[in-house]
């Protein structure tokens, strides 16, 4: 309970207005049945061929894009995803037929997806057989060359000394062959680095295991299995060499095997960037996942992958700010120094009255001293202003009649439940979007344990936003 007069005000003016929001989509906020957190999270492909081979947690299923694109009946032409980390979007509605476009920005989703369309995609039973024998006679065993190898202050020491060997010799040996094969035994290397290490991703940070020698100042945390590598890369070899045979493939919901797959182009950077200069009204349908306004910081929790690809810390400092606002270190953009045209979606955010109470809540908790992170304000601030230029954009490019499908959860902060759902579909309905539904997963998500010991338990809703373009 808040003894504070003004923040109970504040709190109070923060659930009316959230109501008023309720009220106003009540018809289009609707729990479906067939929506469940393995559809819209990665859990859905570890069982899906190609897929499965990287585990990106902030993905949604290639299943959960198929049942979009069939359920609302999309056109054929162009499906986007302005933010399309390793792809699913790309590549599951590409299996469809849709030719398809998307915008990335870390390394790591660049890599998998460049080496997904011109490595796996152009493998044939040449470069398998080359997998096959890398997978029995382990080659770089034999290797005494060694390749450079990327250390961060946060990654230095995550992997044993003779892990640490072993993979400097598989990259150094990666480069005698083809560029196809070097392209997928890239992809198995990256796939596997977590479980080589003595660190876990968890959100926010790496967690380090008790036996990487690291002195943590929490309880030891203990990951379990550290696999050696010549075990972990064998295991993923053999994944990869049986979806390409075909030996695993999933027979596909929607017969994708009688379908040509669509072309497929990845432009690289930041969306916010690239979004202006693309051409108005040419896709169909957009896709996508924003990060969420959740202080995940994913050039952390992505570290190994990132330092493996060479990026060192002045160019980690680069993308942790160009991210879209959604750690506590991301400093305010610009926004009308990139697009004179945004304008509009800034001037909607400053009429936005639930977001702007929600705003001075977190205003006054940080002058109280109430706020666990100063950050949160400006992080909050940009995550909406930054989404409302996204929307923006989304609409401009889209056709009309043209869908756009995004993934997002609602979140917490001191106390105030942030309806990002409502929020948002409310900035795209002022800038012309229809909103046709909102898709509610059954279960509600519990907010941060720290949320609950002070504020309580409050299940945060977690949805699909369906708008169109009329």
């Amino acid at each position: 309970m808040i003894a504070d007069p003004k923040s109970e005000n504040l709190l109070f003016t923060i659930n009316r207005l959230d109501e008023q929001l309720l009220r106003h989509f009540n018809d289009v906020l609707v729990v479906n049945n067939k929506l469940d957190r393995t559809l819209v999270s990665f859990q859905a492909n570890k069982t899906e061929a190609f897929y499965r081979w990287y585990k990106y947690k902030e993905a949604f299923s290639s299943r959960l894009v198929k049942f979009l694109l069939q359920d609302y009946q999309v056109q054929r032409g162009i499906v986007f995803d302005p933010f399309a980390g390793i792809g699913t979007t790309l590549f599951a509605a590409s299996e469809l037929g849709y030719n398809t476009e998307g915008i990335e920005l870390l390394p790591i989703g660049i890599e998998l997806i460049e080496n997904k369309i011109h490595g796996v995609n152009k493998a044939q039973t040449s470069e398998i057989s080359r997998l096959k024998y890398w997978q029995k006679n382990q080659p770089w065993q034999q290797s005494k060359g060694l390749d450079d190898l990327t250390f961060l202050k946060i990654t230095k020491g995550a992997y044993p000394k003779e892990t640490e060997i072993q993979v400097r010799q598989y990259l150094y040996t990666i480069k005698r062959e083809s560029e196809v094969v070097q392209k997928i035994l890239l992809t198995a290397l990256l796939s596997i680095l977590e479980s080589v290490s003595f660190t876990r991703k968890d959100g926010q940070y790496l967690r380090w295991d008790y036996r990487s020698g690291r002195q943590i100042k929490s309880r030891p945390f203990d990951k379990g299995k550290i696999y050696n590598f010549q075990e972990a890369i064998t295991i993923k070899l053999e994944e990869i060499i049986n979806d390409l045979q075909g030996d695993e493939k999933q027979l596909s919901l929607f017969n994708d095997n009688l379908i040509k797959s669509g072309d497929i182009k990845l432009y690289q950077g930041s969306c916010l960037n690239i979004l202006p200069k693309i051409e108005a009204n040419q896709y169909t349908a957009i896709i996508t996942s924003p990060p969420y306004c959740n202080r995940y910081d994913y050039t952390r929790t992505y570290a190994l992958e990132l330092a493996l690809l060479g990026v060192d810390e002045e160019k980690l400092r680069h993308l942790r700010q160009e991210l879209l606002s959604c750690t506590v270190e991301n400093k305010e953009k610009a926004l009308l120094e990139i697009n004179k045209d945004w304008k509009k979606a800034i001037k909607i955010c400053d009429n936005e009255q639930l977001f702007q109470t929600i705003l001075s809540y977190l205003y006054y908790q940080k002058e109280i001293k109430k706020l666990n992170n100063n950050g949160i304000l400006r992080m909050v601030k940009g995550y909406f202003y930054e989404m409302s230029c996204v929307i923006q954009e989304s609409f401009r490019i889209l056709k009309d009649d043209g869908f756009l499908f995004m993934v997002n959860d609602n979140v917490r902060y001191a106390g105030a439940s942030i309806p990002v759902d409502l929020i948002l579909s409310k900035i795209a309905e002022n800038l012309g979007f229809m909103i046709e539904k909102i898709l509610v997963l059954p279960n509600g998500k519990g907010n941060s344990s720290q949320q609950m010991g002070t504020h309580g338990r409050k299940p945060l809703r977690k949805c699909v936003y369906v708008w169109r373009k009329k």
